[in-house]
């Protein structure tokens, strides 16, 4: 009798010892639930952070290409403005001003901006026109006109200029006429030089 109440009290012992001890499949449920506010923050994280990144890129694209506008100081129309000699027109093309002397001008645009340019893998194409008191286009002699030209609100190539042609018009008589492309968008210096004299002015290149 006795031997059988002692059976029956280490069966009981073993069953509460067991009861009270942790389950071996409890443990991987436990490691998953404190992996799992791990993986959610990694799987949050990043797309929060890539939305961030694009946010900032997208706002410092803006930003850059504002302040290119806003720190172009574009040549303005001359005061007393420019007249040139006859038998050229007192007044350029509708919406530009002349700019320079007798020995060496051009036309710029009142707003200072050039911009829907033709685009083709040089860069946006332009043409320039000079003139000079005095020349004609039948003197062949406007492979002297030497242009270049850089940008200077930020690096980039320098400016593609064509070989100097004649150009002649009733409206515009007889002038210089270059091709140039701009590499890029952005804030341009161009220089133009013949016969010892030098003009230069600030032109912005806009989309």
């Amino acid at each position: 009798m006795h031997s059988w109440r002692l059976c029956l009290l280490i069966i009981i012992l073993g069953l509460t010892v067991a009861a009270c001890s942790p389950a071996s499949n409890n443990q991987p449920l436990d490691a998953q639930a404190a992996q799992l506010p791990v993986a959610a923050q990694n799987t949050t994280a990043a797309p929060t952070l890539s939305a961030q990144s694009n946010s900032i890129a997208s706002t410092n694209a803006l930003t850059a290409s504002q302040a290119s506008a806003d720190t172009c100081s574009v040549t303005p129309p001359p005061d007393p403005s420019f007249t040139p000699p006859p038998p050229y027109p007192q007044a350029p093309f509708a919406g530009e001003f002349w700019y320079g002397a007798d020995s060496l001008w051009t036309s710029l645009p009142e707003n200072g901006v050039w911009s829907g340019l033709p685009h083709n893998p040089e860069g946006y194409t332009q043409k320039v026109f000079w003139w000079r008191k005095g020349y004609s286009w039948q003197d062949r002699s406007e492979s002297q006109l030497s242009v270049t030209g850089r940008r200077l609100d930020a690096p980039a190539p320098p400016l593609n200029v064509s070989r100097a042609t004649n150009a002649f018009a009733q409206d515009i008589g007889s002038a210089m006429l270059v091709g140039v492309d701009f590499p890029t968008l952005g804030c341009w210096e161009i220089s133009g030089r013949y016969a010892g004299a030098e003009l230069s002015f600030v032109i912005r290149i806009a989309p």
